[in-house]
């Protein structure tokens, strides 16, 4: 089932995006879609932390932080995440750019075609398993090669699926922070 994460300020496109995803034929991408939507960039980067997407369409110009922005953060949390952007905009030196700079597999103009929507979002996917089962494999190697523990093959898969699982977080006094938004109520 892949995880699709889209984001845009604007409630309209989101609707239409997702309308239009919905509209597609089951089994178009390989399984069910799971759609999140965001109007903000930053909600989207803070979930992208506690959950694993494979695709993520983002929209070039936000005001809370542009898309090439918003996409080469995230690639700081999830570096194996397909992403599109989608503009209605057509400065091509922004778009050169936006795939240099946050390694975009596609640009995507506004308005969409819905097919040519679909075509993207299938090859980005495709495009993402192919790269996952390459480092996969390439993991494997290392193994053999005693250049890599299968623990730490391990702990990378892990984090692959569930960003920051391998991260601990201490206090000042090297506790463990659990993090656990517990009310006082809770506790008694």
């Amino acid at each position: 089932m892949p995880r699709l994460m889209l984001v845009d300020d604007e409630v309209n496109i989101l609707s239409s995006l997702r309308r239009a995803l919905n509209a597609m034929p089951q089994g178009t991408f390989g399984g069910t879609l799971q759609v999140e939507v965001f109007h903000s960039p930053a909600q989207a980067l803070a979930r992208a932390a506690e959950q694993a997407f494979d695709l993520v369409i983002s929209d070039y110009r936000m005001p809370e932080m542009d898309g090439v922005e918003f996409l080469e953060k995230l690639r700081e949390i999830q570096p194996n995440v397909a992403r599109l952007i989608l503009s209605g905009y057509a400065d091509l030196k922004a778009l050169v750019a936006a795939i240099n700079r946050a390694e975009i597999f596609r640009f995507i103009a506004k308005p969409w075609d819905d097919h040519d929507l679909a075509s993207s979002i299938r090859q980005a996917l495709e495009h993402r398993q192919l790269i996952t089962e390459n480092a996969r494999l390439a993991d494997l190697v290392r193994v053999q090669q005693g250049k890599l523990s299968r623990n730490e093959m391990a702990m990378k898969q892990m984090e692959e699926k569930y960003p920051g699982i391998t991260q601990i977080k201490r206090q000042a006094d090297g506790s463990i922070d659990l993090d656990l938004d517990l009310d006082s109520d809770e506790l008694n």
